[in-house]
């Protein structure tokens, strides 16, 4: 598997963990990460707004496994 269909798959995998407990996490609604509740600062954008409805994060761990990822990630600066 190349490390493009690796990154796919892991993604698919956190989007099923998030799916099965959304109570554990929220949405940056500044950039549409999605974070542990226990966040206070998105750590990609540093907003402090989020959405924590249990739907919203089902739709948004959805919509995420589905698209190839769009944000500049750590490793690309290697």
């Amino acid at each position: 598997m190349s490390n493009a269909g690796n990154k796919e798959h892991a993604r698919r995998e956190a989007a099923a963990k998030i799916i099965a407990a959304p109570q554990g996490f929220k949405i940056c609604e500044s950039c549409g990460s999605i974070v542990v509740q226990k966040t206070d600062v998105c750590p990609n954008c540093n907003a402090y707004r989020f959405d924590a409805s249990s739907a919203a994060v089902i739709a948004q761990a959805e919509l995420l496994a589905a698209r190839a990822p769009l944000s500049v990630e750590h490793e690309d600066y290697n």
